[in-house]
């Protein structure tokens, strides 16, 4: 569950980057989980703050999965 106190909150993007994020880092075995609110989600688009994608990861993998988006 993304409220576990383990998981932290890596970034804040569109869907699709969210998408491919999670899928950058689930290659180099990271776990990632989305969370969108579901009218974005819905109407398809992102307009202040709406529709945006939160990419949450592990606490003890913060580091390594910033490093990871850094290349």
């Amino acid at each position: 569950m993304i409220q576990d106190k383990d998981w932290v909150l890596l970034l804040k993007t569109d869907p699709a980057q969210g998408e491919m994020i999670r899928g950058k880092l689930e290659t180099f075995g990271i776990e990632a989980r989305l969370k969108q609110e579901a009218v974005g989600k819905i109407l398809g688009f992102t307009m202040d703050g709406l529709g945006e994608v939160k990419v949450y990861v592990p606490k003890n993998k913060l580091e390594e999965a910033n490093k990871i988006l850094e290349k």
